[in-house]
């Protein structure tokens, strides 16, 4: 595969390293300590970069939206818990030191246009395009004058509202991200052969942005030609929170990073071959032929 998107050191699209993401969103439950554990996690695991949300509340939510009774760690309303989960510049600032420490890169998904502006300050090496702003054009252009690479997810999305999309970021410095947007998804839905039917139609990588239980899936994705992963991850599914159960814990994400590392291993180079290592069990096992 020669289409790659330049993220940080990575080059996107090329098969001999998966780049994977692990997904903070809102997981950090709007504590920047339990945000920098997550970061933590992601570094001492083998992931490539960590993802954020980012939203101006009041421009993504209607003031009965926000007004809405909802009890949560934060107070009664909606309003409440969406403001209590957004970071400050201060506390974005403390994110932006503690990657580059950790020698991780960081970006964000981002509802609206303040959002992006502000997340862009921070000279990140790529924008994420939620499948939720996928229909969104005024948006999508907002972002993409940015020149940043973008990774674009396609959940609850028809394939008529994907083109669109493309139609106006164009297939230079993106990656499209198949994804079903539930949480957690069931596996009957994640519907894993769009990926190679994308490799084919799409002339940019292909990767996968999952949200079900466990580790198989996203492994299978990554060899079907999947060249990003992006997982949620918490430090435990039961906190409170909507992304927490579809979220892969500590040993979960070791053995997603582990698996994925491995499979370039595992597929060889497809060149059959007598290994060293069989020699003996000919020995052992096969019947000398009588040549006579």
């Amino acid at each position: 595969m020669d289409r790659f998107v330049k993220i940080g050191k990575y080059n996107v699209g090329d098969l001999s390293h998966c780049f994977i993401i692990a997904e903070i969103g809102i997981n950090h439950n709007g504590d920047i300590n339990l945000a920098k554990r997550l970061v933590k996690l992601a570094k001492d695991n083998g992931c490539d970069a960590v993802k954020f949300q980012k939203r101006t509340v009041e421009l993504v939510y209607s003031k009965h939206e926000l007004e809405m009774e909802r009890p949560n760690p934060f107070g009664n309303t909606n309003g409440d818990l969406k403001r209590g989960l957004e970071f400050s510049y201060e506390q974005y600032q403390e994110i932006d030191k503690y990657c580059r420490e950790h020698d991780i890169l960081w970006f964000a998904s981002c509802w609206d246009k303040n959002s992006v502006d502000f997340i862009d300050s921070f000279n990140p090496p790529c924008h994420k395009i939620a499948s939720a702003s996928l229909t969104d054009d005024e948006l999508i252009l907002h972002i993409k004058s940015k020149g940043r690479p973008i990774l674009l997810a396609t959940g609850m999305s028809t394939q008529d509202e994907i083109d669109h999309a493309l139609s106006i970021l164009g297939m230079d410095n993106l990656v499209l991200m198949h994804c079903t947007s539930t949480y957690p998804s069931l596996e009957s839905e994640l519907n894993l052969n769009v990926i190679p039917n994308y490799i084919k139609r799409y002339s940019c990588p292909i990767g996968y942005s999952g949200h079900e239980k466990g580790v198989l899936p996203s492994v299978i994705a990554a060899s079907m030609g999947a060249c990003a992963i992006e997982r949620h991850i918490t430090t435990d599914r039961t906190l409170w929170g909507s992304d927490h159960p579809a979220s892969l814990e500590p040993e979960g994400l070791r053995r997603l990073v582990r698996d994925i590392r491995l499979l370039n291993t595992i597929k060889g180079d497809g060149k059959k071959v007598v290994y060293e290592s069989e020699l003996p069990i000919i020995k052992k096992l096969r019947k000398v032929k009588n040549n006579a």
